[in-house]
């Protein structure tokens, strides 16, 4: 991990609030890391899949918030020297354990859904 990766991970902990919540939003806030990271609980995928399972997100979005993932060591990129190149994500020890905190997000998520399915989608997850 280079120098600038260790200062944003530094830099995004809770520093407006103080609060842990606020901290944990840093690392995986926003619409598509933690999707990102729910896909990669049942292990490693290459970068196409992860495409594929989130196909509202270009492929540059996918990019951006891996790379923000790996800096914050949520997430681990592995390059094969293979022609063309294969490149596989797969979560850290520190990913893994946001795996309660995801499934739990998913149940209430599906909650949600079912009691307002016209305010939040109504499809399934």
């Amino acid at each position: 991990m280079n120098d600038s990766a260790v200062r944003r991970t530094r830099q995004r902990k809770a520093g407006r609030t103080g609060c842990a919540v606020e901290a944990t939003l840093s690392v995986i806030g926003g619409v598509w890391k933690p999707v990102l990271v729910f896909h990669l609980l049942h292990g490693k995928l290459r970068f196409n899949a992860l495409c594929r399972v989130t196909p509202s997100a270009t492929p540059r979005m996918i990019t951006l918030q891996l790379r923000e993932l790996e800096a914050d060591g949520i997430v681990k990129r592995t390059v094969f020297p293979e022609v063309p190149p294969r490149v596989e994500y797969e979560l850290t020890k520190l990913g893994q354990s946001l795996e309660p905190v995801l499934l739990s997000m998913r149940d209430w998520g599906e909650q949600l859904q079912k009691a307002e399915p016209g305010h939040v989608g109504g499809g399934p997850s």
